[in-house]
């Protein structure tokens, strides 16, 4: 069975992928947002207590992505995020 294709719009411009593909995109760019955010929640609490300097809590941070469970958990729940909003949208167009 052949692979439907579909576009992936990114800042740079437009590709046509699969759809496994655009999927897999879209769940590394919600497992990067995540990451990012809890970094920047880590420093900012690292800065308002003083305790250590910007370099200090960002090698806490790296530390902290890099755990298993954590980096796990943060692929999941990117990837149930990607995989929800797909099946409510199909479930939203065959209710037209």
């Amino acid at each position: 069975m052949a692979d439907v294709k579909t576009m992936l719009v990114t800042p740079g411009g437009k590709f046509s992928v699969s759809k496994a593909i655009k999927r897999l995109v879209q769940v590394a760019c919600g497992a990067a947002l995540s990451a990012s955010v809890i970094g920047l929640l880590m420093v900012t609490n690292g800065m308002l207590t003083g305790r250590g300097t910007l370099v200090q809590w960002a090698g806490v941070w790296i530390k902290f992505v890099q755990r298993g469970d954590i980096f796990a958990t943060i692929l999941l729940t990117a990837a149930t995020t990607v995989a929800f909003i797909y099946w409510q949208r199909d479930k939203e167009r065959s209710a037209r």
